[in-house]
This record gives C-alpha cells, sequence and structure tokens, in this order.
C-alpha cells in the first residue's frame, strides 16, 4: 500500500499541553509519526512518497477563510508578547455569553480553540498544512484507481470543525479528503472513525448532510474526550437526518465487544454504498495507551485491517491517534497488512 507523507509534518513540535491539572510534554510529537515510518519501511510494506502541495482550495472547502487566517498568523502575534512559549488558551466562551471575535491574541486563542491541550507553535500551520496535503494526495491516487492508500497525517484531523481546533487537531484531513472525493467523481462518500476518542470534528461538518455517512466506534463521551458530542442519540440533522451513527463503548472494550460494533458500523457503511470509504484510523485503541482505556492488542489491529478489507470499498485510511509511542508503528503495520491481506 502506498503512503504518503511530508517531512513538514514533522515541524510541529509543542513543547507542552494542559493534561489532568498538569502541564505535561505534549503526547502528540513528531516521534509518532517517525516510529510510524521506520516500521512501514522495516515491513517493506510499500513506497512513501511526498505530496504535491495544493493551495488553500481544497481546505477552503471545509473550513472558514477567517479561521484559517487566524491558524497561518497565531503564533507571529502571540511570539511578539511571549518569545518563549508556545501559544495556549486560557479563556473559553461560555453559554449564553456573545459569539463575538475578540481582537487580541488571548481572546482569537479561547474563540478557535475547545481545549488547552492543542498548543500553536512556529511551525503548526505549515505541518498541518503539510498533513492535510497528505490526504488530498492519498485521495487523489485512490480516484485515480488505487484501492488503497495510507495517508500518514500528523498533526491528526479529526476533531477539528470548519472553525474550531483541538484534541491535537487543526485541520479536519478526513472532511478536507471527503469533500475532494465529493468535488470529483463520487456521490456519496463514508467516514469510519476507529479512533478511541470521538471525531467530534468530522460530525459536525457533516451532520446536515446526506451525501456523506459518518460512523464512528469510540469511547462513551460520558467519560471520555470530548465529552460533549458522541452519544448514540445524535443521528444527524436536517438532510443528515440517519447519516450519522455513533456506536459509543465502554471502558475496558476488549476486541470480542469491538468486533461486534465494528461489524455493525461496516454493515451501515454497506448499505449506503458509498463511492469511497475515508477511515479515520486511531491506534489509541490500544491496550497500552496512555490516555485511554480500550483493550485491544497489537494483534487485534491485524484483524480489524482484514474486516477493513473485505469491505471491499477503495479506501483512504488517514492516521489520527495512538499515543504508545513503543508500539504505535507495530499497530499501525498491523492494520494496513490485515487490510491487504483481506483483499
Amino acid at each position: 500500500m502506498l503512503t504518503v507523507f511530508s517531512n513538514d509534518q514533522l515541524l510541529h513540535e509543542g513543547k507542552s499541553e494542559f493534561h489532568r491539572g498538569q502541564l505535561l510534554p505534549c503526547f502528540e510529537s513528531p516521534k509518532r509519526a517517525e516510529l510510524i515510518l521506520a516500521e512501514l519501511q522495516a515491513n517493506k510494506s510499500g513506497d512513501i512518497i511526498a505530496p504535491d502541495r495544493f493551495g488553500l482550495e481544497p481546505v477552503l472547502r471545509i473550513h472558514d477563510a477567517a479561521y484559517v487566517e487566524f491558524l497561518q498568523t497565531a503564533f507571529d502575534r502571540w511570539h511578539t508578547i511571549h518569545p518563549d512559549c508556545d501559544a495556549l488558551p486560557h479563556t473559553w466562551n461560555m453559554r449564553g455569553a456573545r459569539d463575538i471575535l475578540p481582537n487580541n491574541i488571548y481572546g482569537q486563542l479561547g474563540y478557535y480553540s475547545c481545549d488547552a491541550s492543542t498548543p500553536i507553535m512556529a511551525h503548526t500551520w505549515q505541518a498541518a498544512k503539510a498533513s492535510a496535503d497528505a490526504a488530498i494526495m492519498a485521495q487523489r491516487l485512490v480516484m485515480q484507481g488505487h484501492r488503497s492508500a495510507f495517508a500518514l497525517t500528523r498533526p491528526p484531523g479529526h476533531h477539528a470543525t470548519s472553525n474550531v481546533y483541538g484534541g491535537y487537531c487543526y485541520l479536519n484531513n478526513a472532511a478536507i479528503a471527503a469533500q475532494a472525493f465529493l468535488d470529483g467523481d463520487a456521490k456519496q462518500v463514508a467516514i469510519l472513525d476507529i479512533d478511541y476518542h470521538h471525531g467530534n470534528g468530522t460530525q459536525i461538518i457533516f451532520e446536515d448532510r446526506n451525501d456523506v455517512l459518518v460512523v464512528s466506534i469510540h469511547a462513551n463521551p460520558a467519560e471520555a474526550y470530548p465529552y460533549f458530542l458522541g452519544y448514540a442519540d445524535e443521528t444527524g440533522t436536517g438532510a443528515g437526518k440517519g447519516y450519522n451513527l455513533n456506536l459509543p463503548l465502554p471502558d475496558g472494550t476488549d476486541w470480542n465487544s469491538y468486533q461486534g460494533a465494528l461489524e455493525t458500523a461496516l454493515a451501515a457503511i454497506s448499505r449506503f454504498t458509498p463511492d469511497y470509504l475515508v477511515v479515520s484510523l486511531g491506534v489509541d485503541t490500544y491496550a497500552g495507551d496512555p490516555i485511554s482505556s480500550f483493550k485491544l492488542s497489537s494483534n487485534d489491529f491485524s484483524k480489524l485491517g482484514h474486516h477493513l478489507g473485505k469491505a471491499d470499498f477503495p479506501t483512504l485510511i488517514l492516521m489520527e491517534g495512538g499515543y504508545a509511542v513503543d508500539n504505535i508503528g507495530c499497530n499501525v503495520v498491523k492494520v494496513l497488512t490485515g487490510f491487504e491481506d483481506a483483499i
């Protein structure tokens, strides 16, 4: 399977994030991508190519122009005030307050973000844009006839909405790729999110549309990030009613329970008959992940990949979460190998 990755994606390296009452080194780090690349090369899993540069047009099909401009300029504005640290928000809008964009960088960080775990630093925009380019490049390969392609998208994307960043995500790579398929030759696209955390950004972007089916298997949001979306009763709105399927699972979920949810998800996708399938792959469902609580083993990821391959759709696989860095490369390669073995 071809992998798409840009070295520019390694340039984003936040110093710290606010996690459970402490400032800690960022869980989402360049090392994640480096270890996946090393495992892909060690296993001779296919060529690794750099993406073309696609400009802003595909990004602006999903993200608001003012938000994109904010991401491009935020660090420089912050740096003039705070030259020795990354930009993290400390104040957010509250229920009942006005939906208004403040003038200064402190207010804008809160306006455009949903948490304090997602720093902006000097090369954040460059890395996020390169990640989106990798997604688009892999999408083009699939649209041009490749059975599948893997975009090693880092920073990840599925928590980003059209105008909010958070959860380590700045641009929603899965949404950008899905829209690119629709702007090409597709009439409908399915997104399957199998990260431990619900892809709240992806759901929000497509919740009122019927040309994209969004299916997510994730931790119960009553107990896990992002907390405020991802419940089973959220099925879409307006024209999108019935085109969103959430399958939340409890702490401690192992393969025996996960497999049933995966089969339910793939059955819903099969009924939808998409032209293309976009998979938001998170391997933070692994039993050793430091910020998650599912119990999948490394061998279970081979089974997961096999199920995805048996679904028999032209498939774009994008990288989302996974923070057990010692095992991340092995787990990702097992998914990709399992997928190809099923074809």
